[in-house]
């Protein structure tokens, strides 16, 4: 089975071909990717009107360039999967459309695909990994626990309850005056920083939920930041240090939590699986191996160019979804919000949350 995945969310115009074998295994055949990060830098974050014109004016060629390496023509293709969601609008707009026209043109099905399912099922692309596991999804949008139980099957365990792990980077980023993308940026400054120097808040601590918490860290930084007369780069990365530091042990904290109540309700997960942006930080990936040690199972991340934003992650979704003989039709709707657990609700005691997002 061939499957081309597009993806354009956010700011990743993105195009890629996988091929699923009748075992269920997977091939990337091509996997290309433009980043916009130049677009937005001079903003200091993504400005959605330039997001989409950006699509329009690269995906056809991306697209193009995918196809190319994957040394195939569209009549070959089994099926063709874009993200219809969530993200922003305008670029999920240009992406499932452009999935309709090649699937239109060519007769080829069409898979609308959840882009955070797309996160959950990238492991068994990559790793072959049986159901059921627990999902830990972070990037600058999401925050979640999951338990994965199948194609299509997804319970959140646990949530943020206010900022993403990775929207609390970017905005720390963004107040000490570091450049766009902003987690990296911490996390470079982190390593030359004093971890002990800033005694941050660890939020949601020893809590029997699942829940996650940033906002208030976020504020503890600014607080401590507001308090030096003229701030050094040494401070920087102490601060940064520190803030990492509070973010790792909270994590661990709430990743803990969520594994027993994965195991009180589905029993022993095959594994831990991290994805999102987040993921690609390599001290919160030490982070995720303790706790799964700790935990009795196995830590397995995809490699940090798949756990961002791209279309084999995409493709791979849409060929779970059609190997059980499930489409959409041309009525398939581009969704600025789209959550993976249909079931799920804002956690007790808090209002809306960003999960949906």
């Amino acid at each position: 089975m061939l499957v081309l995945g597009i993806e354009t969310t956010c700011d990743e115009t993105a195009a890629a071909v996988i091929e699923r074998a009748p075992d269920g295994s997977g091939r990337i055949l091509s996997n290309v990717v433009r980043s916009q990060v130049e677009e937005h830098a001079r903003f200091g974050g993504v400005v959605p009107e330039i997001a989409a014109r950006a699509h329009v004016d690269l995906l056809d060629g991306i697209i193009d360039r995918a196809m190319s390496d994957a040394g195939i023509g569209f009549p070959q293709l089994d099926g063709v999967a874009a993200a219809a969601g969530p993200g922003l609008i305008g670029g999920v707009i240009v992406g499932l459309t452009t999935a309709k026209a090649i699937a239109m043109v060519h007769d080829t099905p069409l898979v609308a695909v959840n882009h955070l399912e797309a996160h959950a099922l990238t492991p068994r692309l990559t790793d072959g990994i049986e159901f059921p596991y627990c999902l830990f999804l972070a990037s600058g949008g999401h925050t979640q626990i999951v338990a994965v139980t199948g194609v299509g099957q997804y319970v959140r365990l646990g949530t943020t309850v206010d900022d993403a792990i990775g929207e609390a980077f970017d905005k720390v980023a963004k107040m000490l005056g570091l450049p766009y993308p902003g987690g990296p940026e911490v996390e470079r400054a982190a390593a030359n920083g004093d971890a002990t120097r800033f005694a941050f808040p660890r939020p949601m601590q020893h809590r029997p939920d699942a829940n996650f918490s940033l906002s208030g860290l976020k504020t503890a930084v600014r607080t401590e930041a507001s308090r030096l007369t003229e701030i050094t780069p040494q401070d920087i990365s102490d601060l940064c240090a520190s803030f990492q530091a509070a973010v790792l042990d909270s994590t661990a904290d709430r990743l803990s939590v969520g594994l027993k109540l994965f195991r009180e309700r589905f029993g022993a997960p095959r594994a831990l699986v991290a994805a999102g942006g987040v993921a690609a930080n390599q001290a919160i990936r030490g982070a995720l191996d303790d706790v799964a040690r700790q935990a009795g199972t196995q830590l397995i991340m995809p490699p940090p160019a798949l756990c961002t934003d791209n279309g084999a992650m995409i493709a791979w979704a849409g060929a779970e979804r059609l190997a059980l003989g499930i489409t959409d039709t041309m009525e398939a709707q581009p969704r600025a919000r789209w959550l993976l657990d249909a079931n799920a609700t804002a956690p007790d005691g808090y209002g809306k949350t960003r999960a949906g997002y």
